[in-house]
């Protein structure tokens, strides 16, 4: 969020998603909405529509659920392309097209949006030009036993949980954090490490579409948001390495994928992991 990245989650059902979501919004005082997407979900049902009202005789915008802080577009890959491609323009600009307006969405806004990497059926795989609009693909996995342990014996229901959640952070404090992470300064040695490894999935032989330039600015900003989480107004070679994988796995596409989605991701980084190897990084 500090670095204005739109989130993929691609995981398995049940494993706190959603719960996340909504409770990074409480916890920042910033409005929240989850969006159901289906096969039968149109683009107005997400952005909003023109209605016509006779009294006026005009029509009058009617903004969709879309017009909040924070949005779970949960099982995204339900959707047709058409609906899908509708959050493009809201992803990328931070405004939305109703007719002839274009309207401002609240700041700050952020997706979070949600696959099953296992189902086929029924579903419209997202194409390279909306998976490029997501800062980073992650996955939450399942807890480990303890952790598990303790959702059985100690929590009922996750609504009272959300219920004492207190807000840490107002909105305009988060912007200012956001305005902070501009102010992370690169060596010029840095910037170069983080080029080699974009340049790299360019070069090789093993993927058939690298990485774009969008996604290496991607990068570069999760890059440095990250160091301003860890007390830094400076960037490290970590920074980079260690964000590889979540911010380009999902713009590169192996030579010869097939499968499911976490296969094609899978394979993808372990080669970015190998490809880092070739790279040198800066003392």
């Amino acid at each position: 969020m500090l670095a204005r990245g739109h989130i993929l989650f691609e995981d398995v059902p049940g494993v706190g998603k959603t719960t996340l979501s909504h409770a990074l919004a409480k916890s920042l005082g910033l409005g929240f909405r989850r969006i159901q997407f289906t096969s039968d979900l149109l683009p107005s049902d997400v952005l909003g529509v023109s209605v016509y009202n006779p009294q006026t005789s005009a029509f009058e915008t009617r903004p969709g659920p879309i017009f909040t802080n924070v949005i779970v577009a949960d099982e995204i890959n339900r959707a047709p392309p058409r609906t899908q491609s509708g959050l493009l323009e809201a992803m990328q600009e931070g405004t939305v097209t109703i007719d002839d307006r274009t309207l401002d969405l609240p700041k700050p806004f952020l997706v979070m949006a949600t696959q099953n990497p296992l189902e086929h059926h029924g579903t419209y795989p997202l194409p390279e030009s909306q998976l490029d609009r997501f800062l980073m693909r992650i996955t939450i996995g399942y807890p480990d036993d303890e952790a598990e342990r303790r959702l059985l014996t100690q929590t009922y229901s996750i609504d009272p949980v959300l219920d004492r959640l207190q807000t840490v952070l107002a909105p305009r404090q988060l912007v200012q954090l956001q305005n902070r992470v501009e102010e992370v300064e690169a060596d010029p040695a840095i910037v170069d490490y983080l080029m080699d490894i974009v340049t790299a999935t360019r070069t090789s032989a093993r993927l058939r579409m690298g990485v774009s330039p969008r996604g290496n600015i991607a990068l570069f900003r999760a890059a440095r948001a990250y160091a301003l989480t860890r007390g830094r107004t400076y960037l490290v070679p970590d920074d980079v390495r260690d964000l590889v994988v979540p911010c380009l796995a999902h713009r590169i596409l192996p030579a010869g994928a097939s499968g499911t989605t976490l296969d094609i991701h899978d394979a993808a980084a372990g080669i970015l992991e190998t490809l880092l190897e070739g790279v040198e990084a800066p003392v």
